[in-house]
């Protein structure tokens, strides 16, 4: 189906096309089988990236199991079963293929993936699960009321609640859940950041001393005391901090659902914020890597021409990245007191995707005694995917060989920039009680 490029690969860096995603033939059906059978026969060609998640092994069934034993033998009707195994991890695009653009062949795996759900949530919506999994804003509402978060937390634990979820909505009987806190990092954390705990704030070429945290869903409802230890280390490297005044979800669990209306009204509701705060002189970042690249990466290619998401984008870190720039300042402090031992540091997809490097392992690496094992491994959890009954399986076969290293670096601590996936990763290892943070194992490096 496809015709021979000029070139086999290509040398060239990537790049990405902005996403077409209001314009009608984005959701013509024809139009998008077309594409997918173009691009399948490409993967089908090269199978390059069989070893990443379960979208290409499925695909590769699909052809290998047709009458022609090609694309065109394989059922249209099919091609969702690709998209469906598909959760943008974006590795087979940054990693793995060389057809990317600039090659002619402007292969865009995932975006079309993205394509593919955005027309299946057009034409039929989405599950009660799904709409519920993917509502981070409104359940965090819910369970982060007081005694609720305990009662939930409390049921999380229950076998017979947990096979009564699976039963009935299809959440995953073996699944990790998140806990809830009813003392969410907004409760704790608010006016004294900037009133309280002034620093002598010290600019450089690259960074402004100044930055907002964005929380997100997760490190407000889920994880506050991460929050609290970026805020005491930032601070302790005379980094001014603040929180972001309001937000909602940033948006990528609606993305990763092809519901991007959703997308542009969670956008809607959080550039102008963002953007204000970049006026005021601020840096921004978030703890969880799929909200940073949400700014830094796929917002700017839903909203190309909108200057506020570029402002946002252009002061976006990921928050070892902005430690890193001011170590290169020379102004990161170095007086560590407590060293860490081996740490088995799992590298989260979405961060790696941001191609700035392994911040974190340099910035932790500075600390005496300490050792950092990078796992270059995907945990397969994303954000729902490993929650769902029907991927739930998918997504322990692609953790587990990350979850092996784990288990054979006896007496290392567990790391990962995503604290879901890291959860994930623990329960498959089955000889780590838990994941940290690299911003909680550099708050205990400083004894804060």
């Amino acid at each position: 189906m496809s015709k021979s490029p000029d070139r086999e690969g290509s040398l060239d860096a990537p790049t990405r096309h902005p996403l077409d995603w209001k314009n009608e033939s984005f959701y013509d059906t024809d139009d998008l089988n077309h594409e997918l059978a173009r691009v399948f026969d490409i993967c089908h060609g090269c199978r390059r990236c069989v070893n990443l998640c379960d979208a290409f092994p499925t695909l590769f069934d699909l052809v290998d199991e047709s009458d022609t034993m090609e694309v065109d033998g394989v059922d249209p009707m099919d091609f969702m079963k690709v998209a469906d195994q598909c959760y943008l991890c974006d590795m087979c695009y940054m990693t793995k293929c060389p057809y990317v653009p600039p090659h002619e062949w402007n292969v865009d795996f995932p975006h079309l993936m993205l394509r593919a759900k955005a027309v299946k949530y057009k034409d039929q919506g989405a599950s009660f699960r799904d709409r519920v999994l993917t509502n981070t804003d409104q359940v965090g509402r819910w369970v982060t009321i007081p005694l609720i978060d305990v009662t939930i937390n409390a049921l999380n634990e229950q076998r017979w609640a947990r096979n009564l979820m699976e039963q009935s909505i299809g959440i995953h009987h073996q699944a990790v859940l998140p806990k809830f806190d009813s003392k969410t990092l907004r409760r704790r954390v608010t006016s004294q950041l900037t009133e309280l705990r002034k620093v002598t704030v010290t600019a450089t070429d690259k960074t402004r001393g100044k930055i907002a945290l964005f929380a997100t869903c997760y490190g407000n409802n889920n994880s506050p005391e991460l929050g609290e230890h970026l805020v005491d280390v930032f601070h302790h490297n005379g980094i001014q901090v603040k929180l972001v005044g309001k937000e909602r979800c940033c948006g990528m669990p609606k993305m990763e659902l092809g519901d991007l209306a959703s997308v542009e009204r969670a956008k809607e509701d959080n550039i102008p914020v963002l953007a204000d705060l970049v006026d005021q002189g601020y840096d921004l970042t978030a703890l969880v890597p799929s909200c940073v690249l949400m700014f830094k990466q796929e917002l700017p290619l839903m909203f190309p021409d909108d200057p506020e998401v570029k402002k946002v984008q252009q002061a976006f870190f990921d928050p070892f990245e902005y430690l890193w720039l001011r170590n290169k300042a020379g102004l990161l402090r170095k007086d560590f007191s407590n060293p860490l031992g081996d740490i088995s540091y799992q590298v989260a997809c979405h961060l790696r995707v941001q191609n700035i490097g392994y911040k974190a392992r340099d910035v932790l690496q500075l600390i005496p005694d300490t050792r950092v094992n990078v796992l270059e491994r995907c945990s397969g959890h994303d954000g729902t995917y490993a929650v769902k009954v029907e991927t739930h399986d998918n997504a322990v076969k692609i953790g587990r060989p990350v979850a092996r290293k784990v288990k054979a670096a006896e007496g290392a601590t567990l790391s990962s920039d995503c604290p879901m996936a890291g959860s994930h990763i623990a329960r498959l290892s089955e000889t780590v009680e838990g994941s940290q943070h690299p911003i909680s194992l550099l708050h205990k490096a400083y004894g804060l």
